[in-house]
């Protein structure tokens, strides 16, 4: 089975940027998830390239993870019918240690900014940028259809305050 072992980190300032290539929209609509981690989430990029992919929890930080093509004329249709969506700009990031992207969010996650690293292994040595200002793999919360369904504009203030947002 095909799967996906990523580390994630909020990000604080902007020295990532001088690592960023072209930005890349994306809208994602999630039309299920669980509380024990399963999603189906379809994603569409502005270039109109779209799929549909099936998430669920394996081994420690490691998912399942399955995706497919999907065209954009049925990504709009489940984009209209996902109970659940979020929109966010993607930047792919050359940094040494695994595949790295960053995500800055729009709408009511604003302004979240979170990084990914994908690894080879869970073990995987990594030297984390000065911007990565803390870890949060593992923590449901954070994860991307855990924020479509409750985004961070519906935290209470003093979360949001914790990390920064004005809680109002």
């Amino acid at each position: 089975m095909p799967l996906e072992i990523e580390r994630r980190f909020l990000v604080s300032g902007s020295g990532w940027r001088v690592h960023a290539a072209e930005p890349q929209p994306l809208r994602q609509g999630y039309l299920a998830s669980s509380e024990q981690g399963f999603t189906v989430r379809m994603r569409l990029r502005a270039d109109g390239r779209a799929w549909l992919t099936l998430k669920a929890p394996a081994d420690g930080i490691a998912r399942h993870e399955f995706e497919y093509d999907l065209p954009s004329a049925d990504a709009e249709a489940l984009w209209a019918l996902a109970p659940h969506r979020l929109a966010k700009t993607r930047y792919a990031l050359a940094l040494p240690g695994g595949d790295w992207v960053l995500d800055c969010f729009e709408g009511e996650n604003a302004p979240l900014v979170l990084a990914e690293v994908e690894l080879p292994d869970a073990a995987a040595p990594l030297v984390l940028p000065d911007w990565c200002a803390e870890e949060v793999t593992g923590d449901g919360r954070w994860s991307n259809a855990a924020l479509a369904c409750n985004p961070i504009s519906r935290w209470a203030p003093a979360t949001r305050s914790r990390y920064g947002w004005d809680p109002a």
